[in-house]
């Protein structure tokens, strides 16, 4: 059974209780983001008056969202620790509220810049240094979506919608991490064992076929269970996103979508038709898989095969403490102060390291700009675990320095760059782990994860790029997302990609019900 949170030892916790202590100071600062977007609001019909006005906008423009985003991530990461706990539930849902209100206070500004046009952009620039030094970058962006910024009454109501118009989200992370419950089901030793978003895997990667079954039908019996209402909340998102992306004049909402990020479509395009060009190298992998895992001439790989190592190697569980020792020896390419700051990291309370009940499943780095780059995991003790150990301490890595360079505005990155420090940690690791290999069948262990890696980053990841895409193209010419249809696209999709040698069953046709990203899609 998976533990109580309480039950988890502090030592593997992350420590988000330091970005509060005292949480009647954030009952304080929510108050005080309410005072700040009313003081910002003040700038309403002024960011013409004078460089030094619009500069003073601007930092207060700053200042009321980087509180905001504290208050937000506080919140949020307190109910990914349990999501069934209604305390977390109602202060994320307090945040939310709260930050349609700063977005609303805020609608005249996007307007009143791009009124300014670049001509006076350029000049306050020159007249004011910061306007160039800090807010240059944020200014030209502003303006080359100028085609895309509504009126100022138009932009306030598009605000005071966003805490509902991403409630599909929501709903499916309630449903998924709180509220679903997959059962027992009988393990190699015979002995019954919970089946979880943590332990699902782990039951893929069983050498017992049976096992392997048993896991993957059980999990997708409960999705089925729910398809419905899953479809129901893939549908209103995906539609949120047509409609919003046609209310700002762009042709559709993958464009909407990589506007932020200055990409161009075609870009998306030429992702999935190099993948589809290749398809190949990828059903030779699957054959080889089928072949090695015994399956006669003329059979078919299942989709629970896909997961089980093709390397006869007895892995024996790693401690976390182990894994971030590990993850120091590969990362020394990346010079002693990135590893030193990455395991006092791991070691200080920026991981959230064990599942428990009501726990957000799977794995992500997530922060304020004023607080620690914080890694949620569901750690398993195997190797794959430290793979997502040192992926996610990629991301963290990457926040962790972009907010020591660069000021508030600038304190993200792109979700278009944002898996290459990720991907590098990977890659660090498999040469790590193949240099110290002291076998031929531990080397061709770590050489199938690393080509799995490869299968799910690339193949997997562009299949799920083309079914958000023929998704939204499909809501956009006003066609209806059923469950059926969800299906029978995702099951195309599958057959495809996978190919002729692995079965696209009934189950697998569903599994775009339990992608969370499908719910927050491109």
């Amino acid at each position: 059974m998976a533990k109580k949170r309480s039950e988890i030892d502090g030592c593997y916790k992350w420590h988000v209780e330091e970005m509060y202590p005292d949480e009647g100071q954030w009952d304080a600062d929510y108050a005080r983001v309410l005072a700040l977007a009313e003081a910002f609001s003040g700038y309403a019909g002024r960011l013409a008056e004078s460089a030094a006005v619009l500069r003073e906008a601007l930092e207060a423009h700053d200042a009321v969202w980087r509180l905001a985003e504290h208050l937000f991530v506080y919140a949020r990461q307190r109910r990914d620790e349990d999501n069934a706990d209604a305390r977390y539930q109602a202060m994320t849902d307090r945040v939310q509220a709260l930050l349609a209100k700063v977005a609303a206070a805020a609608a005249f500004f996007a307007p009143e810049l791009t009124a300014l046009g670049e001509e006076t952009v350029a000049a306050f620039r020159a007249e004011e240094p910061v306007l160039a030094e800090r807010y240059g970058h944020f200014l030209k962006t502003v303006l080359r979506k100028k085609p895309h910024i509504l009126s100022v009454p138009e932009e306030a109501l598009l605000a005071q919608l966003s805490e509902v118009l991403g409630a599909s989200g929501d709903i499916f992370t309630m449903l998924n991490d709180a509220d679903m419950k997959f059962g027992e089901i009988e393990g190699e030793d015979g002995t019954m064992r919970e089946l979880t978003h943590g332990s699902y895997i782990r039951f893929l990667e069983s050498k017992n076929r049976g096992v392997r079954k048993a896991a993957y039908e059980a999990l997708y019996r409960v999705y089925e269970a729910h398809k419905n209402t899953l479809a129901a909340g893939f549908s209103y998102n995906t539609k949120t996103d047509t409609i919003t992306a046609g209310i700002r004049r762009y042709p559709s909402a993958r464009a909407a979508a990589l506007a932020g990020g200055n990409v161009p479509e075609s870009v998306y395009d030429s992702l999935i038709e190099a993948v589809r060009e290749n398809l190949s190298v990828l059903h030779g992998y699957l054959g080889t898989r089928r072949r090695l895992l015994g399956i006669p001439d003329g059979g078919k790989l299942a989709m629970y095969d896909v997961y089980v190592p093709l390397a006869e190697y007895d892995e024996r569980d790693i401690p976390f403490d182990e894994a971030v020792d590990i993850m120091a020896e590969a990362l020394a390419p990346l010079g002693a102060d990135y590893v030193a700051q990455a395991v006092a990291g791991a070691r200080g309370g920026w991981v959230d390291v064990y599942e428990n009940e009501g726990k957000s499943s799977g794995a992500y780095s997530f922060g304020s700009y004023d607080s620690a780059p914080y890694i949620l995991m569901n750690y398993t003790g195997k190797i794959k675990d430290v793979f997502t150990l040192i992926h996610e301490m990629g991301h963290s890595m990457h926040s962790w320095y972009t907010r020591a360079a660069q000021p508030f505005i600038y304190g993200g990155h792109s979700i278009f760059t944002a898996e290459v420090a990720s991907t590098v940690n990977e890659n660090l690791l498999v040469r790590h782990l193949l240099a110290k290999a002291e076998t031929g069948a531990e080397r061709a262990y770590y050489l199938n994860l690393f080509l799995e890696e490869y299968r799910t980053t690339v193949f997997r990841q562009t299949m799920f790029a083309e079914f958000e895409l023929r998704t939204h193209e499909a809501a956009e010419r006003g066609e209806a997302l059923t469950c059926e249809m969800l299906s029978a696209l995702y099951g195309e999709l599958n057959e495809a990609y996978f190919g002729p040698g692995v079965e696209t069953d009934d189950f697998i046709r569903l599994e775009w019900s339990r992608i969370p990203h499908f719910y927050r899609a491109f």
